[in-house]
């Protein structure tokens, strides 16, 4: 079993910046992937971001190129997720999400991870 604790949301204005954070406790792996996936309402889980703890390898969703960072503190066991050019369309409940051995090809899909969050909601609003 894998525990993921997220904090850091809030509202923020357009062009704001948030800090997430994601604490992982309990049987994690150096061979993990953390990822960060979002849910905006009635619209389906969207893939964010991600790391390899094993080497720190990032991943990108599209809408966040440039504009979102992904990375860990090994020590803390702890990923994060710094936020900046915020606009309304990043609202939605952000869920940090647990990954073993995850191929290349399977790291945006949210099906392959194991364990997930509670959610921490996100809303950009002026």
């Amino acid at each position: 079993q894998v525990q993921l604790v997220e904090s850091g949301g809030g509202k923020v204005q357009p062009g704001g910046s948030l800090r997430l954070s994601c604490a992982a406790s309990g049987r994690t792996s150096n061979t993990q992937t953390l990822a960060w996936f979002r849910q905006a309402p009635g619209k389906e889980r969207r893939f964010v971001a991600a790391i390899r703890w094993r080497g720190g390898t990032t991943y990108y969703g599209d809408s966040v190129k440039g504009r979102f960072t992904v990375s860990r503190d090994n020590a803390k066991n702890t990923l994060y997720l710094q936020m900046n050019s915020l606009n309304t369309e990043d609202t939605a409940v952000y869920y940090c999400a647990y990954g073993s051995n995850l191929i290349t090809s399977s790291i945006s899909g949210h099906a392959n991870y194991a364990y997930w969050g509670q959610g921490t909601q996100v809303t950009v609003s002026s």
